[in-house]
């Protein structure tokens, strides 16, 4: 049992990992983004919310996040604005957070001698693939404002490591999904958009490919990283090993739903030219190497698993499928 801080816990993955560590039998806080309304985000959702200590704040905040980690052994840091088209418009916001929030948090971890950090990358610093499957070792390129940011926050992370000795392990996720996931996102997108009874699906370009991973195998990816030794400052792809384009997806998510719905072309979700990101495929023999993971659920089964939360009404209500969400 240890005493953990998720940082991000109110998003997609991070209300997903948290309740998978409650579940371990850790004692467990969850930084949810201070609002307002006290809106706890997908933590709301979760079964074991009672178990939880869930604090409001924001990790812009240096002096928030060196409270918070007093006492933590373990912090897995997923706070961050994700959303690719909104770094278009909005870039100092993802500097601020994504990169000044990982600075706290690893300076926060120093400071109270934390054992273990967790730092969550992702595949779009690869850009795209200059050879496939992509490891550890394949070039970066800021193909957006906001690969460009994880890239900086990546290194900002790792220079505590190198510089100071911090315990800290990189993970870097393939494109996970599953119930929970914003309708920013591509699966989702397409599932509320059928669900809503719409008969042409409006996408951006669905040529590019993608590794795709079922939430709870991002998650266990995770824990397997913080359980091990071998991981401490090493950087880590958390993926399947495969890879489908997002118009094969389209037609998987068509059977699983027996839809005939139409796919049409929408300008305004298409990347500009030099920032699509065309081909993602992880090479997942490091972290075989160095921890017991394996994916578990494969694609179908995970977008059954998906299209079955989403097509819940008490679910699918807390969606807007007309409207494109950057």
């Amino acid at each position: 049992m240890a005493n953990i801080l998720v940082t991000g816990a109110d998003g997609f993955i991070g209300s997903h990992l948290t309740e998978m560590l409650v579940k371990q039998g850790h004692r467990v806080k969850a930084l949810s983004q201070y609002n307002s309304f006290n809106g706890w985000g997908w933590l709301e959702d979760i079964d074991a919310l009672d178990q939880i200590e869930v604090l409001s704040g924001d990790v812009r905040d240096p002096h928030y996040c060196k409270h918070i980690t007093q006492g933590i052994d373990v912090i897995y840091h997923l706070a961050a604005l994700i959303a690719i088209p909104y770094s278009y418009v909005a870039p100092d916001s993802y500097v601020d957070t994504n990169i000044k929030g990982t600075l706290n948090i690893c300076q926060a971890a120093l400071d109270n001698k934390v054992g273990r950090v967790v730092h969550t990358s992702t595949s779009e610093v690869y850009g795209t693939a200059q050879y496939v499957p992509i490891d550890e070792k394949h070039p970066l390129q800021p193909q957006s404002p906001y690969s460009a940011s994880k890239i900086a926050a990546d290194a900002m992370a790792m220079s505590f490591y190198n510089a100071f000795g911090l315990p800290l392990t990189i993970a870097r996720p393939f494109n996970t999904y599953g119930p929970r996931q914003s309708a920013r996102a591509v699966i989702p997108t397409i599932i509320t958009q059928i669900a809503s009874g719409k008969k042409q699906i409006r996408l951006g370009d669905v040529s590019p490919t993608r590794d795709f991973n079922y939430v709870e195998d991002t998650c266990r990816g995770f824990i397997a990283l913080a359980e091990s030794d071998q991981t401490l400052g090493e950087t880590v792809n958390i993926g399947s090993n495969s890879e489908i384009s997002i118009g094969d997806t389209l037609n998987l998510i068509k059977d699983i739903m027996h839809s005939d719905v139409e796919f049409i072309v929408d300008e305004q979700r298409l990347r500009p030219e030099k920032s699509e990101v065309n081909r993602l495929w992880c090479d997942n023999g490091k972290i075989k190497a160095l921890t017991a993971f394996e994916s578990q659920v494969g694609l179908k089964e995970g977008l059954r698993r998906t299209v079955d939360w989403f097509l819940r009404p008490e679910n699918l209500v807390k969606y807007k499928a007309g409207i494109y969400n950057v």
